[in-house]
């Protein structure tokens, strides 16, 4: 395959990425506004992360697809497009791998840390999960794909680093936490579930490298100018006859014993 057919086919194969992981991050957001619009009308509080009791478990499952106004749906939504779509091209075998400990992490820490009498709800703290999960990710790979994708993350919402301690009154900081603590675990859990890419080098690179395979040659055919090449078989100049063998009186390959001074 040419180079160019190669470049052509991982073109392809990013742009799958891409949609794949588009597609994905669409489906969870449909999901989310479909749920919103079936709490109108109804009692759902019950769904909710209620923290310290038993009957709040439940919303270990289901307070990640509840949202308490258009406001707040929209602010995940946002989230959930852009960290989704990120974390399922740049990941997408640990983004799947991670999703269940982001979606229960979230929900367990504010059961755990949560005030009693309140309740807990939205996807936030999976957002922030995927937040963290992209940013440590780039961190411990180190390939240029993981870098570009945690600073793209850094960039739009570095702000998750402070939305993780109580800071404005009405926000579960105690999900986010959970959320970012969660991707913190699965980023160092699955930080090997997705090969790495193959490093493109760069035209400076194989201008570097075509230089100095032409200096090891133009050595190369200097050293063979001014040096003779080894002899793969060297003659033997002289060999011990039989008579002479015959001859000698010590075999050989014996120490001979030699008689000590005395004084």
């Amino acid at each position: 395959m040419s180079a160019s057919s190669a470049r052509d086919a991982q073109r392809q194969a990013d742009r799958s990425r891409v949609r794949r992981a588009l597609n994905a991050s669409l489906s969870v957001v449909l999901l989310l506004w479909a749920c919103f619009a079936a709490q109108q009308g109804f009692d759902w509080t019950f769904l909710t992360v209620m923290p310290h009791t038993t009957e709040g478990l439940l919303g270990l499952l289901a307070a990640p697809l509840l949202h308490g106004s258009v406001e707040h749906a929209l602010a995940n939504t946002t989230a959930l497009l852009l960290l989704g779509t990120l974390a399922g091209t740049a990941y997408p075998k640990a983004t799947l791998r991670a999703l269940p400990l982001l979606w229960l992490g979230s929900g367990l820490s504010a059961w755990l840390l949560g005030q009693p009498g309140s309740h807990h709800l939205g996807a936030s703290g999976v957002t922030h999960g995927l937040g963290f999960l992209v940013f440590v990710l780039g961190l411990l790979r180190r390939d240029r794909a993981a870098i570009a994708a945690g600073m793209i993350a850094f960039l739009f919402y570095g702000g998750m680093l402070m939305s993780v301690l109580p800071r404005e009154a009405g926000v579960s900081w105690e999900s986010h936490l959970g959320g970012a603590l969660a991707g913190i675990v699965a980023a160092f859990l699955f930080r090997r579930s997705d090969p790495q890419p193959v490093r493109q080098k760069y035209s400076w690179e194989i201008e570097e490298e075509a230089e100095a395979a032409q200096a090891r040659e133009r050595t190369e055919a200097r050293f063979e100018t001014f040096e003779t090449r080894a002899p793969d078989d060297v003659p033997v100049l002289w060999r011990r006859d039989a008579q002479e063998d015959a001859r000698d009186p010590e075999p050989r390959g014996q120490v001979l014993p030699f008689r000590r001074r005395d004084g």
